[in-house]
């Protein structure tokens, strides 16, 4: 099933596409009929449409789906499906098609007011779109191809998303006869959503309105509500009260049949925690569940469209079919980030799971915070409010699916919140669940709203991610004055948003209390909010959950990379050693330092292929050697390996200068222009001669990891003779990383690998150099150097051209392209081109390209310094702001510059 968000804003809520996501009725009756004939010999499906009266006079739209002969007398199972809010029932009929092909009786169906269906929204009204379903049920029950469990009682199953996830809940709660159930990203409480801790979700309720089709589409009463609510900025108890009653929470202790629960983590709008809820109503009802967390959500990533939709065939396989067979995956499953890939830039992913599903709080680990009483504005109007998630910013574009990729582009207007910070952590940190925090809370006024939240906060503060970009709001009445009890404020216990995320070792954890969020409604009045810590941060780790073996391999988590030059330094005979230079004890932590390097083509010659080339390397970086062909990257490669001798100049590793044998040549291990093997042994015994070479103990080899490192399965068997170029390089890359060195080198590494093999040679690379190592990298391939290396050194014609850091050598980001989900007018774009901080913009045919004007030489009185990664998402998050208050129709956003166009203005276009 296809789980994509809608880029367009009119479809934000429709939730994916091919699901289903409203649920309406009708008694069918009279349509055409036409049959579709499968490719590649699959049966034939069979399409029946009919628009159908209701008992209220509102007419609905349906498809109903078979396959093979309606008389072959053989019964069947039958399958609700709904579609996302604003959709139709063309929405899921891929899904129909499929689940028809593999043996169901599937009926679609536009809901109430959208398709070609008439009526008003009800927001999934038990007498309205849920009444529907049951008559949709009637009517199956009295089709000669559906299976019964008993007279007028079908075997059925409803599954949709968002909206249609809900009425599938709603219907198991109202109708007995449904027999099992697969809701995704849905609520169960919808004014929890709407209205958490009775904060008004905004721009997430306008997005309702807006896809609907504006507020006369909708029951009057549910207008009205809004309308009252919009205006006030406050929920009332009447809405909370009408909107209680549509959720499925208000059944909850009625739905008692097998539940397949897919919640997504980039979803701001339905997030964890109302996933978190239906499963406990369920499971206390003594029903089957599972709970799978997806990638995506409403607000953008991954849908995981075709392992979702295996999953729910099979749940339907198990519950409906009565398969005993029939794989439904484990109790809790959960998709994890690992890394990025090279041919789209779009996240990678794997899975880790779970016996029984641990909820949101389990293996709590404490983390301590630090901060002083803390005094910030709630600002009048609210405004500039601070930026978290935007609304279904273009599917995987969002700011949700950049956060997952370690970008961060959240915002917090200085003097607008209070923060308290954990030192950084010794290890890696998983956290899965819902952190929880105890503040004191004063106001000046008789309550306060804050936005609670969590970052990642990089070393030195470069990088300040918020995971998910998702917020937990909070009302807290705090009586006048702030007096609560005696003027001491009130204490509150925050549960901070669910998620599934890494904190890597050196990063640290950072607690932000903010006055204001961009998609929230603040109090219009001016007021100054004191926070103080009352509690250590507590983080739940989820410790019985195992990584799944779809993802990425096993060894990527535990390092077992290594490599070994030594064995080329004590085969080579027959060459005297030089006088050993005394090392250098200020150098002793330093892996790599080269000073004035240079070397000839021939000693005769004035041709040099490096000259003069100086620069450092540290421990934790992955340094990308870059330059085109004929630029020394090679030479000086190996000049390092010690297996050419320099001109002129010097090289030290770890404070000990190289020569041919140099002994520090034992803690680095390089891949240098391919490697040799014997043709007639095995992958397994070149490896295994290849160590016995360099003298150490063979349990230092880590012998087994590199043979998994190297992929190659039963070929390890077979003699190298008949390996592909891909095959031997895979071999010369687990050959280099034999004896875990301290410093990793490699020459073109992705030279012969596939897309996949070069995706988890960058985690490597990424996942070693975190463990304290260093890894220099050289590459012709700059996407993958700019998605693995923290580091770059760039040469042209043997000389250093620029060396330091990736972003710094990209740019700061000046030029940024908006891409838009429609087009805009002249006049829009320059009320843009007008705006502070602006210099120009320009339509283009990807978008609007706005470059912005020159930065302050000081630093932001945010705490960003410019030039960093953190000033210009803190530049980017402003112009988003600004965009949304002009109504632009953005659909991303991200810097127009990229490494290629830096090297290539680098080395003045000569690659």
């Amino acid at each position: 099933m296809d789980l994509r968000m809608p880029a367009a804003p009119r479809r934000w809520l429709r939730g994916p596409r091919r699901w289903t996501a409203a649920a309406l009725v009708a008694v069918l009756a009279g349509a055409g009929t036409w049959t579709a004939v499968a490719s590649d010999g699959a049966p034939a499906v069979h399409r029946a449409d009919r628009v159908l009266p209701t008992a209220d006079g509102v007419k609905i739209d349906t498809s109903y789906f078979t396959s093979g002969s309606a008389d072959s007398g053989t019964r069947r199972p039958a399958v609700l499906l709904t579609h996302g809010f604003g959709g139709d029932k063309g929405d899921v009929r891929k899904q129909a098609e499929d689940l028809a092909r593999d043996g169901y009786a599937v009926l679609t169906w536009s809901s109430r007011s959208f398709g070609r269906s008439t009526g008003k929204i009800g927001l999934n009204d038990p007498k309205g779109e849920v009444a529907d379903v049951s008559k949709l049920i009637d009517w199956l029950a009295k089709r000669p191809e559906v299976e019964l469990d008993k007279a007028s009682d079908p075997r059925v199953g409803v599954a949709g998303a968002s909206y249609g996830g809900a009425v599938s809940l709603l219907a198991a709660g109202y109708d007995q006869r449904v027999d099992a159930i697969a809701p995704a990203i849905t609520y169960w409480n919808l004014a929890d959503a709407l209205f958490p801790n009775g904060v008004f979700k905004k721009l997430w309720a306008g997005m309702f309105i807006n896809s609907g089709g504006g507020c006369t589409k909708f029951e009057a009463q549910l207008c009205q509500m809004y309308e009252r609510v919009a205006e006030s900025g406050k929920p009332d108890a009447a809405a909370m009260k009408l909107l209680e009653e549509r959720s499925p929470s208000a059944v909850g202790d009625r739905i008692k049949v097998p539940t397949l629960i897919m919640q997504g983590q980039t979803d701001s709008l339905f997030p964890l925690g109302q996933a978190d809820e239906m499963a406990k109503a369920v499971k206390a009802n003594g029903a089957p569940v599972d709970v799978d967390w997806i990638a995506g959500g409403h607000d953008g990533g991954d849908m995981e469209a075709d392992r979702v939709q295996a999953r729910v065939a099979s749940w339907f396989d198990r519950y409906l079919k009565d398969d005993k067979n029939a794989d439904t995956g484990p109790a809790f499953r959960v998709t994890r980030t690992g890394g990025i890939d090279s041919t789209d830039g779009g996240a990678q992913l794997r899975g880790a799971d779970g016996d029984t599903y641990p909820g949101l709080t389990g293996g709590d680990r404490k983390v301590a915070l630090s901060g002083r009483e803390q005094k910030f504005s709630n600002p009048a109007g609210a405004s500039p409010p601070g930026v978290s998630a935007l609304p279904g910013l273009g599917g995987a574009g969002g700011l949700s699916q950049l956060s997952s990729l370690g970008v961060g582009v959240s915002l917090d207007f200085p003097g607008q919140f209070a923060r308290f910070d954990s030192k950084a952590v010794t290890r890696d940190l998983r956290i899965t669940g819902s952190p929880t925090v105890t503040v004191n809370v004063k106001s000046t006024t008789d309550e306060a709203v804050l936005f609670a939240k969590v970052y990642d906060v990089g070393p030195g503060g470069r990088q300040q991610v918020l995971p998910s970009q998702l917020v937990t709001p909070i009302r807290v009445a705090t009586g006048d004055n702030g007096g609560g009890s005696g003027g001491k404020g009130k204490d509150v216990r925050v549960t901070l948003p669910a998620i599934d995320h890494e904190v890597r070792e050196g990063h640290h954890l950072r607690l932000v209390l903010a006055s204001t969020d961009l998609g929230y409604a603040s109090p219009p009045a001016p007021a100054t909010y004191t926070v103080s810590l009352k509690s250590d941060l507590a983080v739940p780790t989820a410790p019985g959950l195992t990584t799944g073996g779809a993802g990425l391999p096993a060894w990527v988590w535990w390092l077992p990379i290594a490599g070994a030059l030594t064995a080329a330094a004590l085969l080579l005979t027959g060459r005297r050693r030089t006088t050993v230079t005394p090392p250098d004890p200020a150098l002793a932590e330093v892996p790599l330092q080269i000073t004035d390097l240079s070397k000839r083509y021939a000693k005769s010659s004035d041709r040099y292929a490096v000259r003069d080339l100086s620069f450092r390397v540290e421990k934790g970086q992955v340094l990308g050697l870059l330059g085109p062909n004929g630029a020394g990257k090679t030479t000086t490669l190996r000049m390092l390996m010690g297996l050419i001798t320099p001109d002129g100049g010097e090289i030290r590793v770890f404070g000990h200068a190289i020569r041919p044998g140099s002994p520090v040549l034992s803690r680095v291990g390089a891949f240098v222009e391919g490697a040799g093997f014997l043709p007639h042994l095995s992958g397994r015994e070149n490896l295994d001669l290849y160590w016995q070479a360099t003298g150490r103990p063979a349990e230092d080899a880590h012998l087994e990891e590199a043979l998994e490192i190297a992929g190659l399965g039963d070929a390890l068997a077979r003699a190298v003779r008949t390996y592909s170029q891909g095959m031997r390089q895979r071999l010369a890359i687990a050959q280099a990383m034999l004896g875990l060195p301290d410093l990793l080198i490699l020459d073109e590494p992705t030279n012969g690998l596939d897309p996949p093999q070069i995706r988890e040679m960058r985690e490597v690379m990424i996942r070693y150099a975190a463990g304290g190592r260093t890894v220099i990298v050289s590459s012709h391939l700059l996407a993958e150097v700019e998605q693995s290396c923290t580091h770059l050194v760039v040469m042209d014609r043997g000389r250093l051209v620029q060396a330091g850091p990736v972003h710094e050598i990209i740019g700061s980001g000046d030029t940024l392209l908006v891409g838009l989900a429609a087009d805009i007018t002249d006049p829009l774009v320059e009320k843009v081109a007008a705006l502070p901080d602006i210099d120009t913009a320009i339509r283009t045919d990807d978008g609007l390209l706005i470059r912005l004007t020159a930065r302050s030489t000081t630093a932001d009185p945010g705490g960003a310094v410019p030039g960093t990664v953190a000033e210009d998402s803190a530049a980017a998050a402003r112009l988003l702001v600004e965009l949304v208050r002009l109504e632009v129709p953005v659909a991303s956003l991200g810097p127009h510059r990229r490494l290629e166009d830096a090297f290539l203005t680098l080395i003045g276009g000569s690659a």
